[in-house]
């Protein structure tokens, strides 16, 4: 069995029932829209976000349930796809998991209202269902979601990112929103607010080692879905290359500034950098905060007795610090 489908197993029955309620809350009257919506809905990827929601909601409540875990889980899944949308127009991709991306079929108009749909679908899925302590999570993730985008942006263009500003902007870009589900999956099972924060924070650890594992992948020589060296082309300071910056000698830091600033879309010295990246110990760096984000993430974990929905999460959690892709 595939890791996934291991991880998957105890919510197996929910998962399977999210998909037909999520399709469902896609439902518009508009013809084009339908269509559009199928294409996303066929094309979803391992739905990591909503199996957070579950397993969490299923931890803490010692296997309780709640139609509002159906909702929260819809509702982040809502929110994430309209994020994806948008993030495809302003990073002018034209692909998204292999498939073509929706500004790539539809054009870039047409997505950005996509998305838009997408968004206010999850705000008013909580609003009808006067569910306002999720909508306060979700709100709270796509603020930070926003702040976390353009402080990269700001960085990428002045250069002067620091370690403890790389995590703020990882935090805020993808931690936030994997906290927001495990802080929904909490809240929709009646969980104290102790109990929601705690989740958070889980959530919290986990996104920040998955985006250290994302950074680490721009050094790969596998194929893996996006070229190598994309972010360096992109002027994105990930941490190998900041513990690279400083930690080496006067003149090999003006080499490196030298290089993103002015030659960043030159192969040869792009493979130059992640060479000398390599050489200096930014990727083992690297591997070691992540697993220390891993291990803050599972003495959290202690807390709560064994279940096969705990037991689910520490797979999780491997699994973002062990995927290939």
């Amino acid at each position: 069995m595939k890791t996934v489908e291991e991880i998957k197993y105890p919510i197996q029955k929910e998962m399977e029932l999210f998909e037909k309620k999520f399709k469902d809350f896609m439902i518009s009257k508009a013809p084009l829209l339908n269509r559009i919506t199928y294409y996303i809905v066929r094309r979803k990827g391992k739905q990591m976000r909503p199996m957070f929601v579950f397993l969490v909601a299923k931890m803490v409540s010692n296997g309780g349930f709640d139609q509002r875990t159906f909702r929260g889980a819809s509702i982040v899944e809502l929110i994430h796809t309209a994020t994806l949308v948008h993030d495809d127009i302003v990073d002018d991709s034209n692909r998204r998991r292999g498939f073509f991306s929706i500004n790539a079929l539809w054009k870039n108009k047409i997505a950005v209202l996509v998305g838009d749909y997408l968004l206010s679908k999850g705000l008013l899925l909580s609003i009808d269902n006067e569910d306002f302590d999720l909508l306060r999570l979700i709100s709270i993730a796509v603020r930070e979601m926003s702040e976390g985008e353009l402080l990269q942006i700001e960085k990428a263009r002045k250069l002067d990112i620091t370690e403890e500003i790389y995590y703020e902007i990882i935090r805020q870009k993808t931690a936030t929103l994997i906290a927001a589900c495990c802080g929904i999956g909490a809240a929709s099972v009646g969980a104290n607010q102790d109990t929601i924060q705690q989740m958070r924070k889980f959530g919290q650890y986990i996104g920040m080692a998955f985006q250290i594992k994302d950074d680490l992948f721009d050094y790969s020589e596998k194929k893996i879905g996006k070229p190598t060296g994309i972010d360096i082309k992109e002027k994105k300071m990930t941490l190998p290359l900041i513990y690279s910056l400083n930690n080496c000698s006067k003149k090999e830091k003006a080499w490196l500034i030298n290089s993103i600033k002015k030659h960043n879309k030159d192969n040869k010295r792009v493979r130059e950098m992640i060479a000398f990246v390599k050489q200096n110990g930014g990727l083992e760096y690297a591997i070691k905060k992540m697993h220390d984000y891993k291990n803050k993430a599972l003495a959290i974990l202690e807390n709560y007795q064994e279940s096969e929905y705990k037991s689910s999460l520490i797979k999780m959690i491997d699994y973002v610090v062990e995927r290939k892709i």
